[in-house]
């Protein structure tokens, strides 16, 4: 069978990605993998339909499993359904049994090989037609989304011993991908008209200590800013454990990396830090907080968990006395979620109306602490990346402070312009006229 005969009989292909950001990264390899489908939104019109889903708290499950029952519902006749990703790999003779409705299930280290894996599901395989169908190991990610930015993995796994995780009893020990490979990578994104990258992993801050080196953050920053056409980056979920201050001062030198550091501190109560087992003190993550904070133009994010085993009063309003206090511009707020194969399953479990009610104060704290965060930057210029029409409707640009992530640090409304025509994807010169509840309106002047 030739490779003409091969795609006419590949298809179309519907793909839903759920979850976090390092699942995106694993869907976009697939779909540079799976070039030879058509690409369709409509369900009922695909031949092969993916779903890559979350399996890390409950309600990450539930959307997994919801969203499954929903593509098996609509999908056509000899249609092939797919599931892949965390949910999968950490359920998967459950899923098996109990979702019939799926043809095929593949772990999370089969991203690179979904195309024979669908071939030979299809019974269209051999190798001959695998090498003329299939790509390189240098298959350009289809990137989704942006036409300039890019997340990019650098590791998998997870070393860390959190009391309230499952991440690695099932996606494995800390494996730090090899700088050359990330380079690569980032160069070849470049030469594509990619300028801006966020850098992740589970535990960003512990990349190449599976390989005895303690900062290997550094050598990356000094690797990406030699790669030329950079012109922004940052590094997500920084672990206060496994962060030094040399990796915080490396990254306020940096003329490429911007100072945003995006640290989960989880708790702030030593109590619960000790519970929750992350390896540092209050101490020592507030004289980290700090650091970063005392850096010019810096951004500091973090995130929270709420109501795990142990929590009192007191220590639940130590965390909000901290946070309300310290003024992070982004906090992201979790109610614990109770997993097996984790230390705090088996622990005396705090009542959902408990965790419920003290969610419901700390989510107060994170809205203050946005509006807060939009007031500083009232009057400011700064650089700014046009996203396209707002979400606010066509009356406006969508856009984004060249300094922020991507979708979840907010966004800036445009409606009045010094130039004639804006372009999605370019940096622009921004005055920010006004504060608004959960975004912010500016102008463009240059």
């Amino acid at each position: 069978m030739s490779a003409e005969n091969i795609a006419k009989k590949v298809g179309k292909l519907h793909l839903v990605s759920l979850g976090c950001n390092k699942n995106l990264v694993d869907s976009e390899i697939m779909l540079g993998r799976l070039g030879h489908y058509d690409l369709t939104d409509k369900i009922d019109q695909a031949d092969v339909i993916i779903v890559n889903t979350c399996g890390f708290i409950a309600s990450a499950k539930q959307e997994s499993v919801r969203t499954i029952l929903e593509m098996a519902e609509a999908k056509k006749q000899g249609a092939t359904l797919v599931v892949t990703g965390c949910l999968m790999q950490r359920y998967k003779d459950e899923l098996m049994r109990e979702l019939p409705e799926v043809d095929l299930f593949t772990g999370v280290g089969d991203y690179d090989k979904i195309d024979e894996i669908l071939l030979r599901k299809q019974n269209l395989f051999s190798p001959q037609t695998y090498l003329q169908t299939s790509v390189s190991n240098d298959t350009e990610r289809i990137i989704t989304g942006s036409n300039y930015h890019a997340y990019i993995k650098i590791s998998e796994g997870c070393n860390q011993k959190c009391s309230f995780c499952a991440i690695p009893t099932f996606k494995g020990k800390l494996r730090s991908r090899p700088l050359e490979s990330i380079v690569k990578e980032v160069q070849n994104l470049v030469k594509r008209g990619f300028y801006d990258f966020s850098f992740l992993s589970q535990d960003s801050s512990s990349y190449m200590r599976d390989g005895g080196v303690s900062d290997g953050l550094i050598a990356l920053i000094g690797a990406v800013e030699k790669i030329k056409g950079v012109k922004s980056a940052r590094i997500l979920y920084l672990y206060p454990s496994t962060t030094s201050n040399a990796l915080i001062e490396r990254i306020i030198s940096s003329p490429v990396f911007h100072n945003y550091f995006d640290m989960p501190i989880q708790h702030i109560s030593e109590k619960m830090l000790k519970i929750m087992r992350r390896g540092s003190g209050a101490a020592r993550i507030k004289e980290l907080l700090n650091l970063m904070k005392s850096a010019p133009e810096s951004f500091l994010r973090t995130g929270v968990i709420v109501g795990h085993p142990g929590e009192d009063e007191e220590g639940f309003n130590e965390l909000c006395e901290f946070l309300d206090e310290f003024k992070f511009d982004r906090i992201s707020a979790f109610a614990y979620s109770k997993e097996e194969d984790t230390a705090s399953y088996e622990m005396e479990q705090i009542p959902t109306k408990t965790i419920t009610k003290r969610l419901s104060k700390i989510e107060k704290i994170t809205k203050k602490t946005l509006k807060q965060s939009f007031e500083r930057e009232l009057g400011k210029r700064c650089k700014i990346v046009i996203e396209g029409i707002s979400s606010e409707g066509e009356m406006f640009y969508g856009a984004k402070k060249l300094l922020w992530d991507k979708d979840i640090d907010g966004e800036i409304l445009i409606n009045e312009s010094e130039l004639d025509e804006l372009e999605t994807g370019k940096i622009y010169e921004c005055e920010i006229m006004q504060a608004l509840d959960d975004k912010v309106l500016g102008r463009v002047i240059a």
